[in-house]
């Protein structure tokens, strides 16, 4: 089998999906391929930036709504990327729903593998409803790694 290309991994800012951008780091070093962290997000509603704004000042509001927390999030993965070795990083905030947007941003980038965390799958509401793990792996089109992180 031929080395990865370009593997797509998401996050969400949290410590598991940080701990899939390590290990999608290391293969894309690895392999030599380019790395493509992957951020979803839904815009900030005006009540919530108001409430924000009332509670934590104009300066601070912007951290904590919109795309701000998912900019920060692929900045700090981006970060933790090159010290795991990635060196072709790319990153991507987009507007919407986990899966759909690391479906969409492997066929964009005609990427041949999808990294993410399995945080969410032994949860009760990820057995019932299902978990970003879990529905990545069933759609996507494109070897996909599970990384155990919890």
């Amino acid at each position: 089998m031929a080395a990865y290309q370009t593997v797509v991994v998401g996050t969400d800012g949290s410590d598991s999906s940080f701990a899939a951008v390590d290990r999608a780091a290391r293969i894309a070093a690895d392999s030599d391929a380019t790395l493509v962290i992957a951020c979803a997000y839904h815009p900030a509603r005006a009540a919530d930036v108001s409430r924000a704004q009332d509670e934590l000042g104009d300066d601070a509001a912007y951290q904590v709504v919109g795309s701000a927390p998912a900019e920060d999030s692929v900045r700090t993965a981006t970060e933790r990327a090159k010290r795991a070795g990635a060196v072709k990083i790319d990153t991507v905030v987009v507007d919407g729903e986990p899966v759909p947007t690391l479906a969409k941003v492997v066929g964009e980038r005609s990427a041949d593998l999808l990294v993410v965390g399995n945080r969410g799958l032994n949860t009760l509401a990820g057995r019932i409803l299902g978990s970003v793990p879990s529905e990545a792996a069933r759609k996507s089109k494109v070897d996909v790694l599970i990384v155990h992180t919890t």
